[in-house]
């Protein structure tokens, strides 16, 4: 979400030069089409798939809600870095709509771009998208939490288990810090209050989807497969450069990240549109 997904919104006044750069990357003045082309089919199978929930049985309405809420999660993600279009309001409207419900777009946006600080990447106490501890974190963890980081740090505990981490770490570090009397994120949150409504809106209210399933069969496993792409997609090296990886993929899964999946190419190029990246990852293979 990307995950990943974590918030980091204690930020310098340097950090928030550095996020304004990197989400003005985007060099180009025209519309891209394609990104637009993904909005649309997103959101069309999206009603689609809900209006006729009740003709789907359960092992079609799962991978095709998950698929789109994972994708909807791609889409967010360009916007955040100044697609498709050179009005970032415009951009923000395209993925008002929060599919999978449970996290802000504006903490995701601060976040990721935290994250786009290459020289932080990995490190835990700097970069808000790692899966890596400190030592003294994990001296400090109990036995059944360290089993719980060993299960998550599996594939299938990723899946299974990744959804719960990241709404936990969230809202309790949220929670703490709205009692504690800090509103700095008041506003995302009652933006994101109003994109959740219009999602339940349509689903529950329009399409009679009940809200249990809309949680089994989309939001969650929707968080889920969006974690099957940072699962490998950062790794501790010395070298800021050599923390990065690429993970080549067939056409499902790459139309899936929108190409995020070539992510040392994305960290290299973050302004390059998803179209784009497996042309410039073509002609800087050997580099990356």
């Amino acid at each position: 979400m990307s995950e990943p997904l974590t918030t980091r919104t204690d930020i310098s006044g340097d950090f928030l030069t550095q996020a304004r750069d990197l989400s003005n990357h985007r060099t180009a003045s025209s519309v891209e089409w394609p990104t637009l082309g993904v909005a649309a089919a997103v959101y069309l199978l999206f009603g689609l798939v809900t209006w006729f929930h009740a003709s789907l049985p359960w092992w079609l309405l799962l991978p095709a809600g998950a698929y789109l809420v994972a994708w909807h999660g791609s889409l967010q993600h360009e916007v955040v870095h100044g697609h498709p279009t050179p009005w970032a309001w415009l951009n923000r409207l395209l993925v008002f709509p929060s599919l999978w419900l449970w996290l802000p777009f504006e903490l995701y946006r601060v976040s990721h771009l935290t994250h786009h600080i290459d020289q932080n990447i990995t490190d835990p106490a700097e970069d808000p998208e790692s899966y890596y501890l400190t030592p003294r974190q994990w001296a400090e963890a109990t036995a059944v939490e360290r089993g719980l980081l060993w299960a998550h740090n599996t594939f299938l505990g990723r899946i299974l288990l990744g959804p719960l981490r990241c709404l936990y770490r969230l809202y309790v570090s949220e929670s703490k810090r709205l009692l504690g009397g800090d509103t700095v994120n008041l506003r995302a949150w009652i933006l994101h209050g109003f994109a959740v409504a219009v999602v339940l809106l349509w689903v529950v209210a329009i399409c009679g989807l009940p809200l249990w399933q809309y949680l089994l069969f989309f939001a969650y496993p929707g968080i889920s497969l969006t974690l099957v792409r940072s699962f490998l997609e950062h790794r501790a090296r010395e070298l800021p450069e050599e923390r990065t990886v690429v993970v080549e993929a067939g056409p499902a899964m790459s139309l899936l990240f929108l190409n995020n999946n070539l992510h040392a190419a994305h960290h290299a190029e973050p302004g390059c549109p998803w179209y784009r990246l497996p042309a410039r990852y073509a002609e800087r293979k050997a580099e990356l």
